[in-house]
């Protein structure tokens, strides 16, 4: 660990491990597993996310753009990249770098089709999440134009579910797996042979385990934020106290003067803001802090690159160790209070933030 670091996200490597086995237990011994290392590894750091996966035995890593592919090729990732948004632009890096892209619409079939250079390809399609996607008629249209095209390594087909962590919801995520079986179906039969399909996630293995397919994505799971206990939170972010005010009842504190103090107190101020991921609907009392297992409310409005919190009944002094999510304060606790997703918590934090990795 670096000294000069003040905040700093911790992660465990063998906490992901541990995720790993625990969801790959659930599965089929054949059934393949990709990793969602998109957005940074959710926060975490997409490249030792990624060489911790590939020496877990992952089939695939899949990523958002050709730009998060890349920078894992060129860190040395062997294994498969799935690029899920290609784009229109990137054909050239995309073969170059030897990824293979989601194809969700014809713009991007024909493009694929006219280039003739080999790439795997995996077909999108909606099934009623109404993101991205071929529709379900679109079947004989998709198929002809890859039969026409032999440069196309056809590796699957896939679609997203879009409420399979709300068991309030299953009949609509029943609705969905049933589309996709007949749209598989209906390709398999035109195409002439079996074709890999892979609709879970992670709240879909956990809860509709018995549709795993061929292929299932994993990415929350893995980090460790869902409502399962056996899934352990890999990360937890520290920062220190670098000043402590004492003020006088009256007294504000931040912008807008939101806090007013009703009575002397001591107040300790974080190097965290919201350009550092701290959401700015934590402020005024809403989310909490750790210092020396004391639980203090953060006061004020969050800043860009700090926030203050109420130590006046805590011992504290400069350069205590704060943990701002963790142990004593998961992710999972923090999103109830704002509304949000732990998705969200960790795909905003800033990459200025020191990654420090275990895996004991």
């Amino acid at each position: 660990m670096s000294a000069a670091n003040e905040t700093i996200l911790h992660i465990d490597l063998n906490k992901l491990e541990q995720n790993f086995n625990y969801l790959k237990a659930k599965l089929n011994p054949k059934t393949k597993i990709i990793g969602v290392v998109k957005a940074f590894a959710y926060g975490h750091g997409d490249v030792k996310i990624s060489k911790k996966l590939e020496q877990l035995g992952v089939y695939a890593l899949w990523v958002s753009d050709f730009e998060e592919g890349l920078i894992l090729r060129k860190s040395g990732i062997k294994t498969k990249i799935m690029v899920a948004n290609p784009g229109i632009k990137s054909y050239s890096k995309i073969i170059k770098y030897k990824l293979d892209v989601v194809l969700y619409n014809h713009k991007l079939l024909d493009l694929y089709c006219s280039n003739k250079n080999e790439v795997g390809v995996h077909i999108k399609f909606n099934t009623g999440m109404n993101r991205y996607g071929f529709n379900p008629n679109e079947v004989e249209s998709i198929i002809s134009k890859i039969q026409h095209n032999t440069h196309l390594n056809l590796d699957s087909i896939c679609s997203h579910l879009a409420a399979s962590e709300d068991k309030n919801k299953t009949d609509f995520t029943l609705k969905q797996i049933d589309n996709f079986k007949s749209i598989s179906q209906k390709f398999e039969l035109l195409l002439g042979r079996k074709i890999d399909k892979h609709l879970l996630n992670s709240h879909g293995v956990l809860n509709f385990t018995d549709y795993q397919m061929d292929s299932v994505r994993l990415g929350i799971g893995l980090y460790g934020s869902t409502t399962d206990v056996n899934l352990k939170q890999i990360s937890c972010l520290t920062s220190v106290i670098t000043q402590i005010r004492d003020l006088e009842r009256g007294d504000s504190v931040g912008y807008g003067t939101s806090f007013i103090a009703k009575e002397k107190m001591k107040i300790g101020i974080i190097p965290v803001g919201y350009a550092d991921g701290m959401n700015r609907q934590l402020s005024n009392a809403i989310g909490s802090v750790f210092i020396n297992n004391y639980k203090c409310p953060i006061i004020g409005k969050i800043s860009m690159d700090s926030f203050a919190i109420d130590i006046t009944k805590c011992k504290a002094n400069e350069g205590d160790l704060v943990e701002i999510f963790g142990d004593q304060l998961t992710v999972s606790e923090i999103v109830k209070k704002i509304n949000t997703i732990p998705y969200e918590i960790y795909s905003t934090l800033n990459r200025r933030i020191k990654r420090v990795y275990s895996d004991s």
